[in-house]
C-alpha cells in the first residue's frame, strides 16, 4: 500500500497539514518530511512500537544510533542538563540548521532516561545521544505540537543513496511509510555534519554540509562589548580585550581569531558603518592599538543570539538586551566587576576618553581572568 503523499508546495491550508502529520505520529505511524539537507523519516520518540518499525524500515543494525530530533535548542538541556560551554555554543549557532551533535548521554536527569528502554537503545546504545534542531519550518511545527521529540533518520534504507526528493523517498521506504510532504528537492542535497563534543573539544564524526573551516569558526569563543553608539566605550574595550587576550594566548592580535576567540563590539543605538570617535582612535593609540578602521554596527539577534559573555558598559545596556533577548541573561554582564557604570566620555575632553580607557582596561584584568577561553 502506497502512502499518502502531500505536496507542500500547493496545499491550502499548511496548518492542516501539520494536523496530519501530528495525528499519523500519534497513531505509531512512519512520516517523512523535507529537511534543509536531505529527506528524513521520523517517529514519535514516546512510541517504542514505532521506533521498532522505523528501524525494520531502515535496515538499520543494532547499535547504530538513530537522532532526536527537537524544535529548539534550549529543549536539548532537557536531554543533555550538563551541556559544556562548547557544546551550547554550537547549539545556538548551528540551530536550526544542518548539524547534528553527539553529546554525553550519562546525566541521571537527562529527558532520554524517560524515553521507553526500546527507544533509549535506538537512540543511546553507546552512551552518547545525537540531537538535531531541523532547519525545515514544517517539521519544526511538527515538533512543537507534539508531546517529546521525534526519532529522526534519513529516508533511505542503510547503505542506500539519501533521498533528495519525494519519489526517491517512495522508492526507497514507501510501503512501510503512512505520509510523506512533498516540498521539492531538498535545499542542500547532502546530509548534516555530526560533530561530538566532550568537554572543550569536538570532532567531526561525518563531513556534511557545513564545512570543517566553518564548524572551528563557529565552535570558536565570542567575546561582545556594547555600549551607546558604539564609537567609543565599546570599541576601546573590544580592542583592549584582543591585545591581552593576545598577549595571554602568545599570539599577535589578529590571529587570535586562528586560536579561537572571537572580539566584537556594538551599540544599542548605533548606525551602521560610522567611524570610531578621533578621542578614542587617539587614546587607544597610545597603547598601540589602530581604531582607524573600526566601523559601528548596531547590537542584533544574531550577535546576541552568537555570543558567549556579553559585556555592557552599563546597567541600562544590559537591561536593554535582556529587554529584547531575556534568554541571553545568563551570558550578558557588567563589564565592571564593581557592579559600576563606565561613563560615555562622548563630548568630554580626551582626558576624560583616556581614563575611561584605564576603568575598561582594570575591568578586563578581572573579567578576562573569568572567562573559559581557550
Amino acid at each position: 500500500m502506497l502512502p499518502q503523499l502531500i505536496d507542500l508546495r500547493r496545499a491550502e491550508d499548511p496548518r492542516d497539514v501539520i494536523h496530519q502529520a501530528v495525528q499519523a505520529l500519534m497513531e505509531g505511524k512512519l512520516v517523512a518530511f523535507p529537511t534543509e539537507t536531505v529527506y528524513g523519516v521520523a517517529a514519535r520518540a514516546l512510541d517504542g512500537s514505532a521506533v521498532r518499525r522505523l528501524l525494520e524500515a531502515k535496515g538499520r543494525s543494532a547499535g547504530h544510533p538513530l537522532t532526536l530530533a527537537l524544535y529548539s535548542a534550549d529543549q536539548a538541556r532537557d536531554y543533555v542538563p550538563d551541556m559544556s560551554r562548547l557544546a551550547q555554543r554550537l547549539a545556538r549557532r548551528c540551530w536550526p540548521g544542518p548539524v547534528t551533535l553527539v553529546l554525553n548521554d550519562s546525566h541521571p536527569e537527562g529527558l532520554s532516561r524517560r524515553l521507553p528502554p526500546e527507544v533509549q537503545k535506538a537512540v543511546a546504545p553507546r552512551g552518547t545521544l545525537g540531537l538535531r534542531v531541523p532547519g525545515h519550518p514544517v517539521i519544526l511545527d511538527v515538533l512543537r505540537m507534539m508531546v517529546g521529540p521525534l526519532v529522526l533518520t534519513s529516508a533511505n534504507r542503510t547503505g542506500q543513496p539519501d533521498a533528495r526528493t519525494a519519489q526517491e523517498v517512495i522508492e526507497a521506504l514507501g510501503k512501510d511509510l503512512a505520509l510523506i510532504l512533498d516540498d521539492g528537492p531538498t535545499r542542500f542535497g547532502a546530509p548534516s555534519a555530526v560533530v561530538q563534543v566532550e568537554g572543550a573539544s569536538y570532532r567531526i564524526l561525518r563531513p556534511g554540509v557545513v564545512p570543517e573551516q566553518t564548524l572551528k569558526r563557529l565552535a570558536s569563543v565570542l567575546l561582545l562589548f556594547v555600549c551607546t553608539g558604539n564609537t567609543c566605550r565599546s570599541p576601546m574595550a573590544e580592542a583592549l580585550a584582543r591585545k591581552m587576550i593576545s598577549d595571554r594566548l602568545g599570539c599577535p592580535p589578529d590571529q587570535i581569531e586562528e586560536a579561537g576567540v572571537l572580539v566584537m563590539s556594538a551599540g544599542i543605538a548605533a548606525v551602521l558603518g560610522a567611524p570610531a570617535s578621533p578621542e578614542a582612535v587617539e587614546v587607544i593609540g597610545a597603547y598601540g592599538i589602530d581604531l582607524k578602521d573600526h566601523q559601528t554596527q548596531p547590537v542584533s539577534e544574531t550577535l546576541v543570539r552568537h555570543a558567549d559573555y556579553i559585556f555592557t558598559m552599563t546597567h541600562a545596556h544590559r537591561q536593554a538586551i535582556l529587554a529584547q533577548w531575556p534568554e541571553a541573561a545568563e551570558r550578558t554582564f557588567l563589564l565592571s566587576p564593581e557592579g559600576i557604570d563606565i561613563a560615555d566620555p562622548i563630548g568630554g575632553p580626551v582626558e576624560r576618553y583616556r581614563r575611561c580607557a584605564q576603568q575598561i582596561q582594570r575591568a578586563l584584568q578581572v573579567r578576562l581572568q573569568e572567562l573559559e577561553l581557550p
